[in-house]
C-alpha cells in the first residue's frame, strides 16, 4: 500500500508538472462517501428494513433459547427420577435443540449479511454513477474519497498509467 501511495504521488506530481508547463488547470475533487450515503433517503429505508429483519431474527432466537432453557430446567428437576432411556432421550432432545439454535444463528447471520448486500448494492451503484458523472461533467481528473482514502474517479484521457514504467524500474516484466 505504501508503494502504491508513493507511485501514485510520483505520478500525480509528474502530471501536475506537465500540466503547469502547458498552462492548463488541473481539477481535483474529493467527497466523503460515508456522509453522502447516510444523507440518502434510500439508506434510511434500507437501514429500517435491515433493522426489522434483525429484530425478527433476534426474537425468534430468543424464543428458541427460552424453550431450550425450559427443557434444561425441567430435565435438571426430573433427571434423578427418570429411567436411563428417558434420561438419554431428553439429553438428546436438548443437544438437538442446542444444535438447531446454533444452526439458526449461523443462517440468521448469513441472511442478514446477504440482505445488507442486496439493500446497499443499489445505493453504492447510484453513488458511484453520480460521482463518475460529476467527474466527467466537471472536468475533474481525480476524485478522492476522504472517508475511505480511495480514488473513486479518474479521467483516463488525462491520466497516464505508469504501470509499465514502474514495472521496468523494478525489473519486472
Amino acid at each position: 500500500m505504501k508503494k502504491f501511495s508513493v507511485i501514485f504521488l510520483t505520478g500525480a506530481l509528474f502530471l501536475i508538472t506537465a500540466q503547469l508547463s502547458t498552462g492548463q488547470t488541473l481539477k481535483f475533487g474529493h467527497i466523503n462517501t460515508d456522509e453522502l450515503i447516510r444523507a440518502m433517503p434510500e439508506y434510511d429505508t434500507a437501514l429500517a428494513k435491515l433493522n426489522r429483519l434483525q429484530k425478527e431474527l433476534t426474537n425468534a432466537l430468543e424464543l428458541m433459547q427460552v424453550e431450550l432453557n425450559n427443557k434444561i430446567e425441567a430435565y435438571n428437576k426430573e433427571s434423578k427420577i427418570l429411567s436411563d432411556l428417558v434420561r438419554q432421550t431428553k439429553e438428546q432432545e436438548i443437544a438437538d435443540m442446542n444444535r438447531r439454535i446454533q444452526d439458526f444463528q449461523l443462517q440468521a447471520q448469513s441472511q442478514l449479511q446477504e440482505e445488507q448486500a442486496n439493500l446497499t448494492r443499489p445505493i453504492f451503484e447510484k453513488v458511484d454513477k453520480a460521482i463518475r458523472d460529476v467527474g466527467k461533467e466537471g472536468g475533474f481528473i481525480y476524485i478522492f474519497d476522504v472517508a475511505n482514502r480511495q480514488l473513486l474517479y479518474f479521467d483516463e484521457t488525462k491520466s497516464v498509467n505508469v504501470m509499465a514504467q514502474v514495472k521496468a524500474k523494478l525489473g519486472l516484466k
